[in-house]
Order: C-alpha cells, then sequence, then structure tokens
C-alpha cells in the first residue's frame, strides 16, 4: 500500500489523556524510533500507518496516536539493552547523574515507590561506563524500556544522533569536561 493510502496519525496525545476503548493497534518501538514526525509504521496486530504530526515529537509510552479517520494507536516503548547505574546512596547517585547531565547523555532516573536509593538508566557507551566506574557506581546490563529525561532545552535533545540540543555563545561559561 502506498503512503497516500495509508491511515495517517496527525496528532499525539499523552498516555491517560485519550480514550483507550479506541484503540485500534498498538505499536512497540525504541528509543530511537520514538523521535518521529513522519514516518511509515506496521503496528503488532498488522495496522500499517503513516505518522503524520505537525513537527518532531517524542512518543512516550502509553501515548496514543489519533488516527485521521478515527481510533488511536497505543505507543509502546520496546526493551533496549541498557546500563543500570547504581550507588551506596541516594546522594552518590545524584553526583552520578550530574556527571551524566554535564556530557548531555540521554539518562532514565528510576525511583522506586518502596524509598530506595534511585537509579539511572543510560546506552551502552565504554567511555561512560569506564568514568562510572571510576566514581564509585555499581553496573550492571539489563533490558528494559528507555524513556529518557528531555532536558532543559527540550524534548528535540533527546534523539541520539544530537547530544547537544543547544549552541553555546563564548559568554557560557559552563565547564565540558
Amino acid at each position: 500500500m502506498s503512503e497516500s493510502h495509508l491511515p495517517r496519525a496527525i496528532a499525539l496525545h499523552a498516555a491517560g489523556t485519550w480514550p483507550e476503548g479506541e484503540e485500534r493497534d498498538a505499536v512497540t518501538l525504541d528509543f530511537d524510533d520514538r523521535h518521529r514526525r513522519r514516518r511509515r509504521y506496521v503496528a503488532t496486530g498488522g495496522l500499517a500507518f503513516l505518522l503524520d504530526l505537525p513537527e518532531a515529537a517524542v512518543l512516550r509510552d502509553g501515548d496514543g496516536l489519533a488516527l485521521e479517520g478515527g481510533g488511536f494507536v497505543r505507543v509502546r516503548a520496546a526493551p533496549e539493552p541498557l546500563v543500570e547505574v547504581t550507588a551506596r546512596t541516594a546522594a552518590e547517585v545524584a553526583r552520578l547523574a550530574w556527571h551524566l547531565g554535564n556530557r548531555h547523555l540521554p539518562t532514565q532516573i528510576m525511583v522506586s515507590a518502596e524509598g530506595g536509593a534511585p537509579r539511572l538508566l543510560i546506552r551502552h557507551d565504554h567511555v561512560i561506563l569506564q568514568m562510572l566506574r571510576g566514581l564509585g557506581a555499581t553496573l550492571r546490563h539489563i533490558e528494559a524500556p528507555f524513556d529518557p529525561e528531555g532536558g532543559a532545552y527540550g524534548e528535540h535533545n533527546r534523539q541520539a544522533s544530537h547530544p547537544h540540543g543547544h549552541h553555546h555563545h563564548d559568554d557560557d561559561h559552563q565547564a565540558h569536561g
């Protein structure tokens, strides 16, 4: 079927804000495939559709894509290989998070409902893992959906190919190291 004959998903509705009873299908996507504006997808149940949003958006687990002719496609975050970063105390985890943020790395912050120390999820990068070990982190390879923070400069900086969602000015005295 050509793109011109596919149903179009024309609007994104955040998880919990769309009528789930109108779900026609679901699409399971990894982190990279959840930052798009226009792309052809085939959902789990076989529904082929064209994502056709006015601007690029981050699709989060549980979001609903409104189809032009009615109904919704649920977004599911696919499990992918990640590294879980932990430390002995919440303060140590916060320090590790600062180092990751200072390098503009997509990082998911996980806080337990039971009140345990938080943990961080990142993608594998041997240089970063070496740095984290040197800072006293405990690292564990896992498979999980990846839904990192959007950052202070907007959701667009979540794209792995654009680690810097902003540019630096000569009067910007932020240290990068």
